[in-house]
């Protein structure tokens, strides 16, 4: 028997990829705004709401003074208002990958990914280095200038939020996984932010057959170049987790080592995700909670944890608080896939491993 077949079973992990992506994708919307909400902020707002430890998604706003800086989506994505999840980039990307896997097969081009891009996404639905290159391929530029040209944001976090699709359809495979992920990628992103979509899928992709999330990160690690400076980062988060500091000393430690690249850049985002798996130790409620309290990019970097821990529990596994209020329902601003069904997404997904493998 294949090893992702083992219990629990590939359909249920794919699955729980997916619910826990949307899940923590939805956990960290209201609070989305790095040099806002802090992640002594964050924690604030939590213990004055009587929300610490963090078991479910944010309660609302206790005045609606202190509703003013979250996110406007924070109506549909705190607990009591979820009813079914909102739209977001996070998740229009996984479609649109998934759209990309089913048109093209897994041969399928960095040109056809642009392709795709003006097919099915709104130019104002794309953000920093997708709307750059979204822009260049109107303009009639080809990759690798797409991802060039006037786009400041090349090592942005961008690519790495798309790259999911890639290990759910790679499972135990991250090489693959991550090889497709570079494809994705290097329509829009440069250097770490490549590396970060090959890391990312590889990491969905070994969360399959990992036997710890330890195991799964050192795996993801050997995908990208050991020098690059994400590499470089995750390895240093990883040691200072073995090395038992507290969660919040080891990312007290990283800001202060990635001071200046900012709140969307790739590596610090990383480090926030790789601290909320490792000290989350495969627990869904407490790798997401970490993940999204860690500050930074909330709502992409909860949403590729609870993709990884949803992979390593399953959907079953999954506590009932975050996948019922969801309604196995996406909003999606990808044409042709606004309203669908979440289990619809994930057998579609599943249809793609089985025949990959």
């Amino acid at each position: 028997m294949n090893a992702v077949d083992t219990e629990p079973g590939l359909a249920d992990r794919i699955l729980g990829g997916w619910v826990g992506r949307i899940a923590g994708n939805m956990l960290g919307k209201p609070v989305e705004q790095g040099e806002v909400w802090t992640r002594e902020r964050i924690d604030r707002y939590l213990r004055r709401t009587g929300a610490l430890p963090l078991t479910d998604y944010l309660p609302e706003p206790p005045t609606e003074s202190e509703g003013l800086d979250l996110r406007p989506e924070w109506r549909s994505c705190v607990r009591g208002r979820v009813h079914g999840s909102c739209r977001d980039d996070d998740i229009d990307y996984a479609i649109l990958g998934l759209d990309l896997l089913e048109t093209h097969g897994f041969a399928f081009s960095t040109e056809q990914v642009g392709d795709l891009w003006l097919l099915r996404l709104p130019y104002l639905q794309t953000f920093t280095a997708e709307r750059a290159a979204y822009r260049n391929l109107a303009n009639g530029l080809k990759p690798p200038l797409t991802a060039t040209y006037d786009n400041p944001y090349q090592e942005w976090i961008g690519a790495l939020i798309r790259a999911d699709i890639h290990g759910w359809t790679s499972p135990g495979a991250p090489r693959r996984a991550a090889s497709l992920a570079r494809r994705d990628a290097v329509l829009s992103h440069t250097g770490n932010g490549v590396y970060g979509a090959m890391w990312a899928a590889a990491l969905v992709s070994a969360a399959f057959t990992a036997p710890t999330v330890r195991h799964a990160v050192d795996e993801a690690l050997t995908v990208i170049p050991a020098s690059s400076r994400l590499a470089r980062t995750v390895r240093r988060v990883a040691s200072l987790h073995e090395a038992g500091l507290a969660w919040e000393d080891t990312l007290t430690t990283l800001a202060g080592e990635t001071t200046g690249l900012g709140w969307i850049h790739t590596v610090p985002n990383a480090a926030v995700l790789t601290a909320g798996l490792l000290y989350g130790d495969g627990d869904f409620t407490r790798t997401i909670a970490l993940t999204v309290r860690g500050g930074l990019d909330t709502d992409s970097n909860g949403a590729t944890a609870g993709s990884v821990a949803g992979v390593l529990c399953g959907a079953t596994a999954v506590p009932a608080r975050w996948k019922d209020p969801l309604q196995d329902t996406v909003r999606s601003a990808v044409f042709g896939f606004d309203g669908v069904r979440i289990s619809e997404l994930a057998e579609r997904t599943l249809r793609l491993a089985q025949a990959k493998a």
